[in-house]
């Protein structure tokens, strides 16, 4: 035997005899002391080259979102000098929902950034993602996220999410608005530019600690204290007495890092709410199918089948049947299920060669018979989407107002119309209408086909503040004015981000000859 495997076989004898005079009780403290370490790192970042096995595996998990605490209502103020509201959390949001860009790498990585920072520096979040994300990027996160089945995000989101973080562009924002298209009411949008246009984005992801830090703590009550950020001091040296919430908002910040960091109660964030329509999809019955729409691809939440029940935040059930119930038979009177589309409802005539002819109804009243390739009926935020392109009119998010769009008309003189908000159109396709059956999209995430003697009703969605808050339209977490764009009315506040967007993105009324300055 040689002297190198005679010293080894001697150390492993030592080991064994080691561990033969260690007692089981001995052992049962040893691993007590062991899981009180590995506790001890979690949330903590760990050496380069070194792994907790047994910590990592319990983290990297997918948890059932439906164990997630309900949702924080957030408050929207009022103010004097703007036409915005101010965001008030009476609690810190617990359960933020993220959603990057599909299908693009870059985004999903910058994503899992965003999620361990705040993880890491913000205690007591739930961090959600949809079904299909999370299943591909659990394994890059040290600890767990949550997520639900498709069929279930519509109903179970509504409840649960306390905020939505959006990365991409304009399309993104889309996606997170019809996963709450089938209720009154939806969590605030911060939404980060990340995609090809990004009208709607307000933030760009490079200061995403800051917009984050902004949206979390607004209106809490703890004192700023940490004058050491930038925006802090801005803050504070612009700060104007507003006015006292009509609520008592708790405190709950105090575990955050670096405490003190908060704006303050004059200090909010804005909040636009988007308005937007209110959709019904009638057959020649009368009664609503707004259930068998179906998503326009894979990755789209699910309705479930014709006739399933959805309930929103506040309880109330809605199925497929009528608005109202017919006969003596006591039957309670149940409301249909009514989508909500944030850019716009458009008919067409898809693949026929024909053109399209629908009647054009406006609160009950025959308007005309439109020949074109179709129509849409658009918010103020679709205002720069399709019907933009078929050369609808541009108007502001904040004039409560809904679009009439021919695409494409046969007579030169059908032009767009602005209507009020709560204008009830109705849209028929007329007997004399060559294609058979047209497709219906909402907000181009649904579709369905409809057909002789079929209606699409719709109709401005009603913003009301309630007890429990305000109900209607998309919350929009708004960028805090530059300090060039001055104005102390309340105007530049209202209107740079939009004003930005019509001159940096769409080049409004940018002058020929000239070239595309590089940013």
């Amino acid at each position: 035997m040689s002297r190198l495997s005679f010293l080894a076989q001697t150390r492993h004898s030592r080991i064994v005899n080691a561990m033969a005079v260690i007692s089981s009780s001995n052992m049962a403290v040893l691993r007590r002391g062991f899981w009180r370490f590995a506790r001890s790192w979690e949330g903590a970042p760990v050496a380069p080259g070194c792994r907790l096995f047994s910590v990592s595996a319990a983290h990297r998990q997918i948890l059932d979102a439906a164990s997630l605490p309900d949702r924080q209502i957030p408050h929207y103020q009022r103010t004097k000098t703007s036409s915005l509201l101010s965001l008030h959390w009476p609690q810190p949001p617990r359960n933020i929902l993220l959603m990057p860009k599909l299908h693009a790498p870059k985004v999903t990585t910058k994503a899992i950034e965003f999620a361990k920072h705040i993880y890491n520096n913000y205690p007591g979040l739930n961090l959600v993602f949809e079904n299909h994300i999370a299943q591909n990027i659990h394994e890059t996160l040290p600890f767990p996220v949550y997520t639900t089945d498709p069929s279930n995000a519509s109903t179970l989101f509504a409840r649960k999410i306390d905020l939505v973080t959006t990365m991409g562009g304009d399309g993104t924002i889309l996606r997170a608005a019809s996963l709450f298209s089938m209720h009154n009411s939806m969590p605030p949008i911060l939404s980060f530019s990340m995609g090809t246009l990004g009208f709607l984005g307000e933030w760009r992801f490079n200061e995403y600690k800051r917009a984050w830090r902004e949206c979390y703590m607004s209106g809490c009550s703890v004192t700023v204290e940490d004058l050491g950020d930038p925006h802090t001091r801005a803050a504070v040296a612009g700060a104007q007495t507003g006015e006292q919430p009509d609520f008592s908002p708790l405190s709950g910040w105090d575990a955050v890092r670096g405490n003190g960091q908060c704006m303050g109660l004059s200090r909010s964030s804005k909040i636009l709410l988007r308005n937007r329509l209110r959709v019904g999809i009638y057959d020649s019955k009368g009664r609503n199918i707004n259930e068998q729409l179906l998503p326009t691809s894979a990755a789209e939440l699910d309705l479930g089948p014709p006739g399933s029940a959805h309930d929103d935040r506040r309880g109330h059930i809605t199925t497929s049947s009528s608005s109202s119930s017919s006969g003596g038979g006591g039957g309670v009177a149940r409301q249909p299920p009514y989508l909500h589309a944030i850019n716009e409802v458009s008919i067409d005539r898809g693949s026929h060669p024909h053109l399209a002819i629908i009647d054009i109804y406006v609160n009950s009243h025959f308007l005309t018979e439109a020949v074109a390739d179709g129509i849409l009926i658009s918010t103020p935020t679709g205002s720069t989407a399709y019907s933009l392109s078929a050369g609808g009119s541009i108007v502001h998010p904040l004039v409560k107002s809904l679009l009439i769009t021919p695409i494409s008309p046969r007579s030169l003189s059908f032009r767009p119309l602005v209507l009020p908000l709560h204008t009830k159109v109705v849209l028929k396709l007329s007997k004399r209408n060559r294609g058979r059956e047209l497709p219906v999209s909402i907000d181009g995430k649904r579709r369905v086909g409809v057909t002789i003697g079929m209606e699409v009703r719709v109709e401005g969605e009603r913003l009301e503040k309630g007890v429990d808050g305000w109900r209607g339209g998309v919350p929009c977490v708004i960028r805090a004015p530059s300090a060039r764009s001055g104005g102390s009315e309340g105007i530049a506040e209202d209107d740079d981000s939009w004003v930005g967007g019509l001159n940096g993105l769409l080049k409004f009324n940018y002058p020929f000859g000239e070239g595309v300055e590089e940013p």
